[in-house]
C-alpha cells in the first residue's frame, strides 16, 4: 500500500501536525504487512465494540440477538442486513 506524501502545508487529517504525520506515514511504510493487518483487525474491533455500546445505550431493551441484528444493519446497509438475515422485528 502506498502512502500519499502530504502536500507542503497541508495535511490528511486536520487535527494532525504535518510533522507528525510525515512520522506516522513514515512509520506505516516501514511497517510489516502482517502488522499492519494486526492494526486493521484491532480497529475493526474497536469499530465493532463502538457500535453495540451506542446500539445497547439507544436500544437498552433489546435482546442479544437483536442488537447483532442492528450491527448487520450498521455494518452492511440495511438492505443487505435484511437479504442476508431477514428483516429487524422485535424477536429477531
Amino acid at each position: 500500500m502506498q502512502y500519499p506524501e502530504p502536500i507542503e502545508g497541508t495535511t490528511l487529517s486536520r487535527d494532525t501536525h504535518p510533522e507528525i504525520e510525515r512520522l506516522q506515514i513514515e512509520r506505516l511504510r516501514q511497517m510489516p504487512p502482517w502488522r499492519k493487518m494486526a492494526l486493521m483487525g484491532e480497529m475493526s474491533q474497536t469499530v465493532r465494540a463502538l457500535a453495540l455500546a451506542g446500539l445497547r445505550q439507544r436500544h437498552p431493551d433489546d435482546t442479544p440477538a437483536q442488537r447483532r441484528r442492528r450491527l448487520a444493519d450498521l455494518l452492511l446497509g440495511p438492505e443487505l442486513a435484511s437479504r442476508v438475515y431477514g428483516p429487524l422485528t422485535e424477536e429477531t
